[in-house]
């Protein structure tokens, strides 16, 4: 196997893995542990599933991935990013159909992973992932207010103006008991960090809450009166039936869910990376995302990806190696085969809160705000991805606001690639300053022109226009490319047109300082060999004496005819 597609796991245990090591594993496992269990519990009830199936996921996903995967110190598990499109598809689907999605977007990330395409996600624009990070914050926020509020609302639409309508509609069945344990839940959170950082405030509102509604027999809705009792142990694997017709339905969530853990765990692997002067591997992370995607589906979870705030957690605590996820994986293994059933006992309106911290911690309200003073292309990207993810649908968004970021990038692109006519100052050039002008003759019915920019698709007619700006028809063009560092086939088009038309009128193309790159593409598909091998020169000192050869043979040949 090839070192850049070996598991991180893999190499430290080579390289050797010390007490040392296993001191801050533990520490640092232990901790992002106790952080998980309540956010597990909570995403899973916020994408429309059992709560232990975010337990699961942590597990089994937190697990494989942490074998399998390219980070040192990633923690991997069930995040806000998902509760949209999971949530889209139970509802839709039903959890089998969320299973079948999860197995493609496993196998699509694998397959990402060996088509060593863990750098091309680089490329996601920063305003798309704001975008749709800040809408699915929003959506997260509106899904909690019936719990938080204690509105009782039975079936609560899915539509996020629907929603609103329908919370305000129900503002006099608001319950002032449900409302004051998710505001103590609120404040615990909040506050907690003012004491300490060592015991996680989520955590301590979970057992704080909890013992108090259960002391004082609060009515208020809880994990058992909403979903009843809770397991105490893993489901036994199991792999639904899958049809073709089934796989196309739900092949472009699964694409969706296959994006968002890509970026969202390279992201975190990025982090992580910057905190302790690592470097990760962002195949062998792709490949480790979907063996643990598709493990979590086979065992009754949801889909899994890299959780930034749990990943430096981690960090923050000691961990330094994937055996400190792979320790969080057995302490919530532990917590479900021995307490699991009292977890059961956790105020809904309290989970609210811990996802109200949630969706305000993955706003990035501050970016977002940043960003709407970007320029204008910007800030369409931007606003289409958020608007786009909240009120009609992720998957839609994130496709939107990449083809538009694209669009707006090419259109850039093809303003700065322009052509030049520079035959009556090119005494003026930088290049020529230092040679005897005396020697150096430009031939009548040459003409010369500077290259400037990419020859790409979206730049050829850029290219065109500027052609025909010469009225006489010179028997010799001189292309000066020094400026041109890439070309595709839309550009290699366009100038066997040219060639074509000048062969046409007699008259030859000769090309000016090419840079090796796009002399290779010219090379490969063929059009050295249509424009002819000595008809490309070093410089444009050079190009000058093979256009005056061609001007002299053309006199002759008109002389003896």
């Amino acid at each position: 196997m090839h070192r850049k597609l070996e598991p991180k796991l893999f190499s430290i245990l080579r390289e050797g893995y010390t007490f040392k090591h296993f001191q801050g594993d533990l520490m640092g496992g232990l901790t992002v542990g106790v952080v998980a269990l309540p956010l597990a519990i909570a995403l899973a009830i916020a994408s429309g599933v059992k709560p232990e199936q975010g337990l699961y996921t942590a597990i089994v996903a937190g697990f494989v991935i942490a074998v399998l995967g390219g980070s040192r110190t990633q923690i991997s598990g069930p995040t806000g990013a998902f509760v949209v499109i999971v949530y889209g598809i139970v509802q839709k689907y039903g959890y089998d159909g969320l299973v079948v999605a999860t197995l493609i977007a496993g196998v699509m990330l694998i397959l990402m992973g060996l088509a060593r395409m863990g750098a091309l996600l680089k490329f996601v624009p920063y305003p798309v992932i704001v975008g749709f990070t800040s809408g699915i914050a929003v959506i997260i926020l509106s899904s909690q207010v019936n719990e938080f509020l204690g509105l009782n609302i039975e079936k609560v639409p899915a539509d996020l103006l629907e929603k609103w309508i329908e919370y305000f509609r129900h503002l006099g069945n608001l319950d002032p008991i449900t409302l004051a344990v998710g505001i103590a839940s609120l404040l615990i959170i909040i506050l907690w960090p003012r004491v300490t950082h060592r015991i996680p405030g989520q955590l301590v509102a979970i057992l704080a809450v909890t013992f108090a509604v259960q002391y004082f027999h609060l009515p208020v809705a809880t994990i058992e009166t909403r979903f009843g009792g809770m397991p105490t142990g893993l489901p036994s694997p199991q792999l639904p039936a899958v049809s073709w017709a089934v796989f196309q339905e739900l092949f472009s969530p699964a694409l969706t869910i296959a994006i968002l853990a890509a970026l969202e765990s390279l992201l975190s692997s990025v982090v992580a990376d910057g905190m302790t002067g690592t470097r990760h591997r962002s195949n062998m992370e792709l490949i480790g995302q979907g063996a643990g995607n598709i493990a979590s589906a086979v065992f009754g979870g949801i889909p899994a990806t890299g959780a930034i705030a749990r990943t430096a957690t981690n960090i923050k605590s000691g961990g330094k190696t994937p055996v400190a996820s792979i320790i969080h994986a057995v302490f919530l293994l532990l917590v479900l085969l021995l307490i699991g059933k009292w977890a059961a006992m956790i105020p809904m309106a309290t989970l609210a809160a811990v996802l109200i911290v949630v969706a305000y911690n993955m706003s990035e309200w501050r970016e977002f705000k940043h960003l709407l003073s970007s320029p204008r292309g910007d800030l369409a990207v931007l606003l289409a991805t958020f608007l786009l993810t909240v009120f009609i649908e992720l998957t839609v968004a994130i496709q939107v606001g990449i083809l538009l970021a694209a669009f707006l990038f090419l259109q850039k692109m093809s303003k700065e690639a322009h052509v030049n006519v520079i035959t009556d100052t090119l005494e003026e050039d930088e290049e020529f300053r230092s040679r005897d002008m005396s020697k150096i003759d430009i031939p009548k019915r040459v003409e010369v022109f500077e290259v400037y920019g990419s020859l790409f698709f979206g730049a050829v007619s850029q290219f065109k226009e500027s052609i025909r700006v010469v009225t006489n028809r010179p028997k010799v063009i001189i292309l000066r490319m020094r400026n041109v560092h890439s070309i595709d086939a839309s550009g290699i088009h366009i100038l066997e047109e040219l060639v074509k038309e000048m062969h046409t009128r007699n008259a030859i193309i000769v090309f000016s300082a090419v840079s090796r790159s796009v002399y290779r593409v010219m090379r490969k598909t063929g059009f050295v060999d249509l424009v002819d091998r000595k008809n490309f020169a070093p410089d444009i000192f050079a190009a000058l004496e093979i256009a005056k050869r061609h001007i002299e043979e053309r006199k002759f040949d008109e002389t003896m005819s």
